[in-house]
């Protein structure tokens, strides 16, 4: 998953981008909404957290310039403006969900799992695809019931394919999906070393990944 983290203080930004790293996702930090918009118009992301009060502005202009922009980015507010008339416009201007500091990374991240759930991310309950199942919250897969034990990353490329399951994902989108702009000295190539790793890990499964030559992926089940 790809993160668009707008927050100027840096250590509640540094706190939240590590606990998504821990878990393989891409974060992409900013600290202004003039950024945001940037990053909005060039990239597309799984959700979004955005605070309010920021240098350059408030992050309700970011989330009316996705919205403008016809983004369906889920967007999740988290700020210190506990009124109900802040919640209420930021809400109306478009963004989905509204968190207060101070918060609990964990129930941060369990408002991130609902707003993936409702955009058909797959981070809801348990997925079942022939023998595999993937928790999406615990990040763990089975193949049979037995761990098959993927690092963060290769977690991460498996979400991107299970999400998109017998249809062909490119291999630019996969990247996209695991690598945020901070990582941009690491090479398209990288995708191909984690799929090889994540290809001996399903040796067991039914399941099968296929390359297409010139267009990307596509995980099947076989036999």
């Amino acid at each position: 998953m790809r993160v668009l983290l707008l927050e100027d203080a840096e250590d509640v930004a540094e706190a939240i981008r590590a606990s998504f790293a821990r878990q393989g996702d891409a974060v992409d930090h900013v600290r202004s909404v003039s950024e945001a918009v940037d990053c909005i118009a060039v990239q597309g992301f799984d959700v979004g957290i955005f605070d309010l009060g920021l240098p350059d502005g408030n992050g309700r202009a970011a989330v009316r310039a996705a919205r403008d922009a016809d983004n369906p980015m889920p967007i999740l507010i988290l700020t210190a403006q506990s009124g109900i008339e802040d919640r209420v416009a930021a809400l109306d201007e478009g963004a989905d969900d509204y968190l207060v500091k101070p918060f609990d990374l964990r129930e941060l991240h369990a408002r991130v799992r609902a707003l993936a759930r409702r955009t058909g991310s797959d981070r809801g309950g348990a997925v079942t695809y022939a023998d595999l199942v993937f928790d999406p919250a615990g990040r763990i897969l089975t193949i049979d019931g037995v761990p098959a034990g993927l690092t963060r990353r290769e977690t991460t490329l498996f979400e991107v394919l299970l999400a998109n399951r017998e249809r062909i994902v490119s291999k630019e989108r996969i990247y996209e999906r695991m690598f945020s702009f901070d990582e941009e000295d690491v090479a398209l190539n990288a995708v191909e070393i984690h799929m090889t790793r994540l290809r001996k890990k399903l040796d067991a499964s039914r399941v099968k990944i296929k390359t297409l030559r010139g267009l990307g992926y596509q995980m099947t089940e076989h036999g």
